[in-house]
């Protein structure tokens, strides 16, 4: 099979043409409907007592007629705005809304059932690989069907569905390539393309819905000659082929998608029998991936297989045939479906429990080896720099020493995760201690968590913060961030924002209230020793970024800058910032800048000087990165590559770099995978 494209930026700007084209498919649609509409109105009304408004005098029949072409057109538009725009608020929410709608229910992180745990574990391990936030994972009760799905606007609002069936008929190798492809439309940008999807369909299908609602209207008596049971019935017919076409966009935006996920798949687990596997189940299986769900037909383009059955002709089908996709990771199938025995599921439940029962420990918690420098032991460590709230302290390098990690290794990870970062994933979640994975899997000890992250090391002044905590929270929440302590200063610096990445997926099911008080104490947590230091900026950016979509309500921010123009002071704050973490020496750090200017392809004119340190601070990185969240994928990719050319100016990615540079690549929605697994240091694609 061949390698997919690996440029992530490249996939981000398919999906917006793709947006644009469905607009423009749906717009098509629309101005089809309207000129049907009207020339119905038009037959219905030509023999009706059609009279004018003012006058009372008979308006004559004819091909054009104004009053009637206005109408049809406001009540076309109106039902379709209206209808698209409530099913669009209805999914608001994200990908909880979605799961929720189909009947999904929330899997509790905390979870004993062995299923349950194998998925949540499949999970954990793609969103550490993948630099993603954990998402919520729900499971479809009441489908027997072997399915799952991705949705929501964008990766912090994300939620991955399964359906009772998968989890109890595929094996652990199967199911991670089933996540695997869900998570690439995570990557891939398809969610929000999807999303918006349902909510234009739906406005399609109102038309018919309005047409039911006429087809029962009566007269006031039997001598009135009453229109509008014909029109409800023209309009159940155009809703009828408003939606055919409304199929249609679904086919064409999903089908050449699925290929492209299986193949992403693919190359994250490097286990073509694991997805081939899952997709010869679905083939075997009497029920294969069908769905009963009332709400699968608007839904059945975002699912994993086609979840309808067999389509006219397939030219429908949201999904290309199950054969051709097994073929296109598996050339080597022999093509034919072995029944399935009964005893199957018992034996993907027994392989469930023997796996959470001997699944071994790899002791990294306790080595850095292979990876990043762990620096000290402490959350906070000497030699890490920091940044004060005004940008004026002086940034100290790290003194450690970090593997070699090339600049040009790390892009084309972004967005495509490796094996090796699966496996590096599941041997860094495994090795964290007991107590910090389950606290990050519960709500309130997560946030425990968090805060534990940011205590100082030294023992007064750690006691004055937990005393704060106290104040601004709880007494039980400072016991638990005391408790856990401990263990966190104990656990490899490396490890620090993977654990927060799988707490983000707890902190999610925190009420309004109490995320507005974790907020607060978590910022003056961060400014409680008079100073941020630059892991603190970084943790609240990232828990700020991914909560926010949740807590505060507002759409997700537009594209808004094209040109790189009026961001330009932007990508030089962080290009300042950036060079002044890996050192202290002057000239070390106008050279590393001046080696990442090129690579942001500004006008040969544009003004692009060092920063000084009080102009790129974290108030001033804050309002850069804020900006720059709304480019496009094109001038995402050149900061990108700018930043990683300054970081790498000397040959090393240094700890307090990467999470600057993870901070960066988070706020502009690029999922960043770990730095420093064997492989960085060379070829990107070594060892694949």
């Amino acid at each position: 099979m061949a390698d997919v494209p690996m440029d992530f930026f490249a996939r981000q700007d398919q999906a917006r043409r793709k947006t644009k084209w469905l607009v423009a498919y749906f717009v098509l649609a629309v101005v089809l409907l309207i000129l049907a509409v009207y020339a119905i109105a038009l037959v219905i009304f030509s023999g009706a007592p059609l009279r004018h408004l003012h006058s009372g005098a008979l308006i004559p029949y004819a091909w054009w007629n104004a009053p009637v072409f206005l109408g049809s057109t406001l009540g076309v538009l109106a039902v379709i705005f209206f209808g698209s725009a409530y099913k669009t608020s209805e999914l608001s929410a994200g990908g909880s809304a979605v799961a929720t709608l189909l009947g999904g229910r929330l899997v509790p992180q905390t979870t004993l059932n062995a299923n349950e745990r194998k998925l949540l574990n499949v999970v954990e391990e793609m969103s550490i690989a993948s630099g993603v936030p954990m998402p919520q994972v729900y499971v479809l009760e009441d489908e027997g069907g072997i399915n799952a799905f991705a949705a929501g606007h964008t990766p912090s609002d994300a939620a991955i569905g399964v359906t009772r069936g998968c989890i109890e008929m595929l094996s652990r190798d199967e199911l991670q390539g089933v996540i695997g492809h869900e998570f690439s439309h995570i990557l891939n940008g398809d969610m929000r393309l999807n999303l918006r999807l349902i909510g234009l369909i739906f406005g399609l299908f109102c038309l018919a819905t309005i047409g039911r609602i006429l087809l029962n209207t009566r007269g006031g008596n039997s001598r009135d000659r009453n229109a509008l049971p014909l029109l409800g019935l023209a309009l159940v017919i155009l809703g009828a082929i408003g939606v055919f076409f409304g199929r249609l966009i679904q086919a064409a935006v999903s089908r050449q998608r699925e290929f492209l996920a299986d193949a992403s798949s693919v190359q994250f687990t490097r286990n073509p029998a694991g997805l081939s596997g899952a997709l010869q189940k679905i083939g075997r299986f009497s029920l294969g991936s069908r769905l009963t769900s009332d709400h699968a037909p608007d839904l059945c383009h975002m699912f994993f297989g086609n979840g309808l059955g067999d389509s006219l002709f397939g030219a429908m089908a949201t999904h290309p045939p199950i054969p051709e996709r097994i073929r296109a990771i598996d050339p080597a199938w022999d093509g034919k479906f072995a029944p399935l025995t009964p005893e199957l599921a018992q034996h993907v439940q027994h392989a469930a429990l023997d796996d959470l029962a001997h699944r071994p420990r790899t002791g990294l918690e306790s080595t850095g080896s292979g990876m990043l420098a762990a620096g000290e032991n402490s959350p906070r460590e000497p030699g890490v720099p920091f940044l004060d709230p005004i940008g004026t302290s002086q940034l100290r390098p790290v003194a450690s020493a970090p593997p070699v990690i090339r600049a040009d290794a790390v892009l084309p990870n972004l967005g495509n995760p490796s094996s090796l970062h699966l496996r590096s994933a599941e041997q860094l979640r495994d090795s964290l201690p007991e107590n910090l994975r389950a606290a990050a899997r519960d709500p309130q000890l997560a946030m425990a968590l968090v805060l534990a992250l940011l205590l100082d090391a030294g023992e007064a002044l750690r006691r004055q913060q937990l005393a704060g905590i106290a104040r601004q929270t709880s007494p039980a929440l400072a016991a638990r961030c005391e408790s856990l302590y401990p263990a966190v200063a104990a656990v490899a610096c490396r490890t620090r924002l993977p654990l927060v990445n799988l707490a983000l997926g707890s902190l999610c099911l925190l009420s309004a209230d109490e995320f507005r008080q974790f907020s607060a104490t978590l910022e003056w947590l961060a400014g409680s020793d008079g100073r941020v230091e630059l892991f603190e900026f970084v943790l609240q950016k990232i828990i700020q970024r991914h909560l926010a979509v949740k807590f505060i309500p507002g759409r997700v921010p537009p594209v808004q800058y094209y040109t790189l123009k009026p961001l330009l002071p932007d990508c030089v704050v962080i290009l300042s910032a950036l060079a002044r973490v890996g050192s202290a020496a002057e000239p070390e750090i106008q050279t590393a800048f001046s080696l990442g200017v090129p690579f942001l392809r500004a006008p040969a004119a544009a003004p692009l000087g060092l920063l000084p340190l009080e102009q790129c601070g974290v108030a001033a990185l804050d309002a850069a990165l804020d900006r720059l969240v709304g480019a496009v994928p094109v001038i995402k990719k050149n900061l990108l590559a700018a930043c990683l050319r300054v970081v790498g100016a000397d040959g090393l990615i240094l700890e307090a770099e990467a999470e600057l540079l993870r901070a960066v690549a988070d706020t502009l929605d690029c999922p960043l995978p770990p730095l420093g697994i064997p492989g960085d240091e060379g070829d990107a694609n070594a060892g694949e």
